[in-house]
């Protein structure tokens, strides 16, 4: 029977850090592969997380709120300058896919009569980990012997974490922003 070997004091440490150090980047260098390469950001266009229109931030930040919930988002936060959403897939058994859309509402011109809508989305991937339990008995002089339990513990665990830059995204996004915009003004030039 092979003992377990069992690292103690500063070898302990190092081992410990050294995974929680390493860990992460093993699991992003694998999340990444495939998925094309990483360019760091450019700066160059203003025109896809951000829309002007013809509304003050509050018209505009409600009907962003409206376009999220139309799409089954859940809305944590929600005021005349910001909206924050968050929605949940599971495009497999095992794989989990939490979206946060996060939108803010800033005053374009001097009157008030004009916003801009700031918005991105950040995508979250989590895969199911299974972990089976064991336990060590100390048996005197012999040493200690693991027995593996037959119950096992799942977790989620984040495997990629991206913000979203598809342009196509965000504009059907901004169409149905749009729409509910067009909406509220002629319930308003109705009254």
């Amino acid at each position: 029977m092979q003992r377990p070997v069992r690292h103690s004091g500063p070898l302990r440490a190092a081992l410990i850090t050294a995974c929680g150090v390493c860990g992460p980047l093993l699991l992003a260098a694998c999340a990444g592969a495939g998925a094309g390469k990483f360019s760091p950001e450019e700066f160059g266009s203003t025109n896809t997380h951000a829309r002007s229109y013809a509304a003050t931030t509050a018209q505009t930040c409600e009907a962003a709120r409206r376009a999220l919930l139309s799409q089954g988002f859940v809305i944590s936060i929600a005021d005349a300058t910001r909206v924050d959403g968050r929605k949940n897939f599971q495009p497999e058994p095992e794989l989990h896919v939490e979206m946060e859309f996060h939108v803010v509402c800033a005053p374009d011109g001097k009157n008030g009569e004009k916003s801009i809508a700031f918005v991105n989305a950040l995508q979250d991937r989590f895969a199911l980990k299974k972990s089976s339990n064991s336990a060590s008995v100390g048996v005197g002089p012999i040493g200690s012997l693991s027995l593996p339990f037959s119950s096992s513990d799942d977790s989620l665990v984040r495997v990629a974490s991206e913000t979203i830059t598809s342009p196509t995204f965000y504009e059907r996004y901004f169409v149905l922003l749009q729409r509910y915009l067009e909406a509220d003004s002629e319930a308003l030039g109705k009254e």
